[in-house]
């Protein structure tokens, strides 16, 4: 199955409610990870929620893999949209980590719409132990 194919099929599963499965396969093909900052960037909400939500049950179990997927995460911060922006900052922040906060501190810098400015200033201080 191509790169295309395979990442349409997990985040059409993603959206239609099959997050298990898509937990499942993360934790039997450590070659999914790859496709984390596509899937957090894809325009269906569901699919953004679904993407935090496996985050957050792999992240301790395969916190090397999800790690790597932090600077494909912090390019986000960029996005022109600003739902996926707040998303990524969120992310991030459930991620952690020096790289993660070194990202979020030089989006919050950049940041122009205060309520985005917000979600990243609060996830550093998270992450900072404020």
């Amino acid at each position: 199955m191509r790169d295309e194919e395979l990442l349409k099929l997990i985040a059409d599963h993603m959206e239609n409610g099959f997050l298990e499965n898509i937990i499942d396969m993360f934790k039997h093909d450590r070659s999914l990870y790859r496709f984390l900052p596509e899937l957090m960037s894809d325009e269906r909400g569901r699919v953004r929620l679904g993407m935090a939500a496996l985050v957050e049950a792999l992240i301790d179990e395969h916190n090397e893999e999800v790690s790597a997927s932090v600077p494909g995460i912090a390019g986000l911060l960029k996005s022109e949209e600003l739902t996926v922006r707040a998303d990524a900052a969120y992310l991030l922040g459930v991620i952690g980590g020096d790289e993660a906060v070194g990202h979020l501190k030089e989006a919050e810098k950049n940041e122009t719409v205060e309520p985005i400015r917000q979600v990243i200033s609060e996830t550093i201080k998270e992450l900072s132990g404020e």
